[in-house]
């Protein structure tokens, strides 16, 4: 029998990727693995405009969003926005998971939470990469301030592609293919990774693979690297096809 897992989603209100490419990936996986499940289940913090104003209003619910959830006795929850966590200063990763897992727990629910900011920290250190290249939908000033916030990780940050997209909506519409021509302006030459997306909101999965596979170096994003903490936190295996070396199952 088939054993079930409870994915339980804290997602900005004009998301729409992070409940596409986590139960793309996820489904991937149960194509190889039949006998593993998962359901999603999602809680909502409204956010419109990738401002830091709105960002940090946004951070404010997720600790509803975490009661909510619990309710629901999901085996493990993802705080999915990277940038509403990066904007807070330094390390707010940490407590942030900290805070809602003990929420979470209070309520008679999982401890077991990550974040998409403290996902992708992970990923590129899982990576063993000390250098990295990232594109980011966001207007400059936000892409510098997720850069200082890696950099604060002691991860350097070689080059960067801002694509000073406002309204999240319209971030979540781009065409994630267009990825596998926008990395050609991208100087990953003194990379030893690129993330594709370090927005879980621009879709990117349909690129990973095929990125990857043309620039010979690890190719990551903050979505891929949540569902490989997700899979850490579920005490699973972290392979998932065509999703880069991260999720190869090899780490």
């Amino acid at each position: 029998m088939a054993k079930n897992y409870r994915i339980g989603l804290i997602v900005p209100s004009s998301n729409t990727t992070m409940e596409t490419e986590i139960p793309a990936m996820l489904g991937w996986r149960m194509k190889h693995m039949p006998e593993e499940t998962f359901t999603f289940h999602s809680s909502r913090m409204r956010m419109m405009h990738v401002t830091p104003e709105q960002l940090k209003a946004m951070d404010t619910e997720s600790d509803r969003c975490a009661v909510e959830l619990s309710d629901a006795r999901c085996d493990v929850l993802a705080y999915a926005c990277l940038v509403a966590i990066m904007c807070q200063g330094p390390g707010y990763h940490q407590s942030s998971e900290r805070r809602l897992s003990h929420i979470a727990d209070e309520n008679g629910g999982t401890k077991n939470v990550i974040s998409s900011a403290g996902a992708l920290i992970d990923g590129i250190r899982t990576l063993g990469a000390k250098r990295i290249a990232l594109i980011a939908p966001y207007m400059k000033p936000l892409t510098k301030t997720v850069i200082e916030y890696i950099e604060a990780e002691g991860i350097e940050v070689t080059d960067s592609i801002s694509l000073e997209i406002p309204d999240n909506l319209e971030v979540g519409r781009q065409n994630p293919l267009n990825l596998v021509d926008i990395v050609d302006r991208l100087d990953y030459s003194q990379a030893d990774a690129v993330v594709l997306s370090v927005c879980v909101q621009m879709p990117s999965l349909e690129a990973i693979q095929k990125v990857e596979d043309k620039i010979g170096l690890p190719v990551l994003s903050a979505a891929t690297s949540t569902v490989y903490q997700i899979l850490k936190g579920l005490k699973l295996n972290t392979f998932v096809p065509n999703a880069g070396r991260l999720l190869s199952g090899a780490y």
